[in-house]
């Protein structure tokens, strides 16, 4: 019988340089899409998807991660001494009851797969787990999360999700060999390569921040060697899923927006606006009178 997936890990020791000098004292996850942190969009995708375990793997500098997702008796007795209930209540939801919050420090950035590697202690060698990438925020009608795990219970093999991308930017992805024709298939990876040249990409379907593992994948990582750009590669120990126990490609149903990046931190700003109940149509004039009156 298939184990279900019950704990997601938050891979979020990276030092964020792009966005410096904002980031400097400020974990880029903490950066705002309006009025919520980047972190939580996947924390909260993740808890939809039924994680109950939530491990963080932070940095020196990202206590503000730890301490968003903490209680803070002081701020609610404050809140609700206002009348402000409503809002203290919804800051108490952010993770719910039933959801444990396991932190580990990366001591040292040494890539993806060291960081996911990090988690290992709380991860069972038959035992799946998700992997979350905060810098890609996913806006999708059902949680991607949650339709790869509904695959994973389907088919009990590990899954990544793809999305095709623009062949001058395959070296920036891991890419991988599989068809996948439409949105909502899955196939079996026949490879993966990390960072191709656009020559030597086996297609043009990238790996993005969502994934479903088999425990095993610890083992591999625990006696890995560096990969591509000097770092431990995650997509080195996915390599080694492929043919036994088989690993899949998933084209997801949704939209990716890359925080990691200025222009997409922006788009997602933008885009969120737009849709916001409150001022959307406001957000929406303002955007049209500025355009009206730029050079």
């Amino acid at each position: 019988m298939t184990k279900r997936v019950t704990k997601a890990v938050f891979p979020v020791a990276g030092l964020g340089t792009r966005f410096l000098p904002a980031t400097k004292a400020l974990p880029k996850e903490m950066l705002t899409i309006i009025d919520k942190p980047i972190i939580q969009f996947a924390v909260e995708e993740a808890i939809a998807a039924g994680i109950t375990h939530l491990i963080f793997v932070i940095g020196r500098t990202k206590r503000a991660i730890a301490d968003h997702f903490d209680a803070n008796p002081e701020l609610d007795m404050l809140l609700r001494a206002k009348g402000k209930d409503e809002l203290a209540d919804k800051l108490n939801a952010i993770v719910p009851k039933h959801a444990a919050c396991i932190y580990f420090r990366q001591a040292e950035a040494l890539g993806l797969g060291h960081a996911v590697a990090c988690a290992a202690p709380v991860i069972e060698p038959d035992e799946p787990f998700a992997v979350l990438l905060a810098d890609d925020l996913m806006r999708a009608p059902t949680p991607v999360l949650k339709q790869m795990i509904d695959i994973y219970d389907t088919t009990g093999r590990s899954l990544v999700a793809v999305e095709p991308v623009p062949s001058s930017m395959v070296q920036s992805y891991g890419i991988v060999d599989a068809d996948l024709p439409h949105v909502g298939s899955y196939a079996d990876m026949r490879g993966v390569v990390e960072k191709p040249s656009p020559g030597d990409a086996p297609s043009n379907q990238a790996i993005v921040g969502r994934y479903v593992l088999d425990g095993r994948v610890m083992g591999f990582l625990k006696n890995q060697k560096a990969g591509a750009g000097g770092k431990i590669q995650l997509t080195d120990a996915l390599s080694r899923l492929i043919g036994d126990p088989g690993l899949d490609a998933y084209r997801f149903d949704g939209r990716r927006y890359d925080c990691g990046s200025k222009i997409g931190f922006l788009e997602c700003t933008m885009a969120s606006a737009l849709e916001h109940p409150e001022f959307g149509p406001k957000v929406r004039e303002l955007m049209q009178s500025l355009l009206a009156s730029s050079p």
